[in-house]
């Protein structure tokens, strides 16, 4: 299979110096150490996703809005600057602020370093009107812990500044998102660009000439007909005693590991398994999965996803509903900001190299067949950072 994954964090500051990271950042604390933290971020903001747009697919990318809202925050004064932070899910008190940006910087570093068995592209650009006196202490910080890439447009002559952002995009992306701006929506001085492309290969890939059109029930009144990539092999599994779900692994090349999960049919399964979903769960799957011999059936999947960070970042009460911007320019030159995130997502069959034949005797028990031909949720996560890169539920692959 071949795994592609697009975030784009766009931050609209519409018209209202970081301050310097106080001291060198000590660095015998790790990337790691912001793992359990952007994973307690990630699964509020997707719980909370999934709760809000019933019956609508979610895709975010956690480790890129991380990184956004981190960088964000060296532009910001005063106790929203605290507060975002700790949104993240940092208790100031136990990890420096410095040390957090510290460990953006590795774990941006480590991400982002060439491999062969895939692709990724991920950085931040920061796009601003040349008549914004925007501060040079936080383009100097942000660029040094989050490689951003500040570009003067002239947001005068609108249709030149959004071909030059499309194209920026476009380069970065590989192509993959085009147009991204057609129209200014709003009065916008600056655009804070974050993007992670990601291209990977199942460690063992689907075989193409066993897709076939299946139904996929999206509810109990609607079915679509989806391609069903399938496969026979020996399989990381977990019938869960504790909650109404399957639960499948896989694994791509290089570090990646991405969960399946399968809620049960049963009336409140979803909403249950939703409910229960935290790092002791994630820790418990990880270590009760066992292999079996398994006939898997997934479709594919082409879907994407837009979501107004500032505004869902307000309504869970982890910001207030005013800002002080003066960190990155001019007092009273921004005010509230916006920002989007969008993600695109596309699985196929690709792999490194095809799965593994099942062997059996007779004296074998039969195969298990799981079908994820109802919604599911899956998360991905890189093995050697443990960052969660993205976090989907499917609830139509059509």
């Amino acid at each position: 299979m071949m795994l592609f994954t697009l975030s784009i964090c766009l931050l609209w500051l519409c018209a209202s110096s970081p301050q310097t990271a106080q001291a060198e950042l000590d660095t015998s604390r790790d990337e790691r150490q912001l793992a359990p933290n952007n994973a307690d971020f990630a699964l509020k903001l997707y719980k909370h996703l999934v709760a809000s747009a019933p019956g609508e697919n979610i895709l975010i990318s956690p480790i890129s809005i991380s990184m956004a809202l981190a960088m964000l925050s060296l532009g910001i004064h005063g106790h929203t600057r605290t507060q975002i932070l700790q949104g993240l899910g940092f208790n100031l008190t136990q990890i420096p602020e410095a040390e957090i940006h510290r460990g953006f910087q590795h774990l941006r570093g480590l991400l982002g370093e060439p491999s062969s068995n895939g692709e990724l592209a991920m950085g931040n650009a920061l796009f601003f009107n040349r008549s914004l006196d925007l501060g040079e202490s936080f383009l100097t910080v942000s660029k040094r812990y989050y490689a951003l890439e500040g570009l003067a447009a002239d947001f005068q002559d609108w249709d030149l500044a959004g071909r030059q952002i499309n194209e920026f995009v476009k380069n970065r992306t590989q192509g993959k998102i085009s147009n991204l701006f057609l129209e200014p929506e709003d009065s916008a001085p600056l655009i804070l660009v974050n993007y992670i492309f990601f291209k990977g290969l199942w460690a063992h890939g689907f075989d193409p000439a066993r897709t076939q059109e299946e139904n996929f029930y999206v509810n109990k009144t609607t079915t679509v007909k989806v391609s069903m990539m399938s496969m026979s092999s020996a399989i990381r599994y977990l019938r869960d005693p504790e909650l109404p779900c399957q639960v499948v692994q896989l694994e791509y090349t290089g570090n990646g590991t991405v969960f399946f999960i399968l809620p049960d049919q049963d009336e409140g399964a979803l909403d249950t398994v939703l409910a229960a979903l935290s790092r002791d769960t994630i820790g418990r799957w990880s270590t009760s999965l066992s292999r079996v011999q398994m006939k898997l059936s997934i479709p594919k999947v082409s879907i994407s996803g837009v979501h107004d960070l500032w505004n869902i970042m307000v309504t869970l009460g982890l910001v207030g509903d005013q800002v002080d911007l003066s960190g990155m320019a001019q007092k009273d030159q921004l005010k509230k900001p916006k920002v989007l995130h969008k993600a695109v997502l596309q699985v196929d069959e690709q792999g490194a190299e095809p799965a593994p034949p099942t062997l059996s005797k007779k004296s074998d028990p039969e195969p298990i067949t799981v079908q994820f031909n109802q919604p599911f949720m899956a998360m991905e996560f890189d093995h050697f950072t443990w960052s969660n890169t993205f976090l989907n539920f499917v609830v139509n692959p059509s």
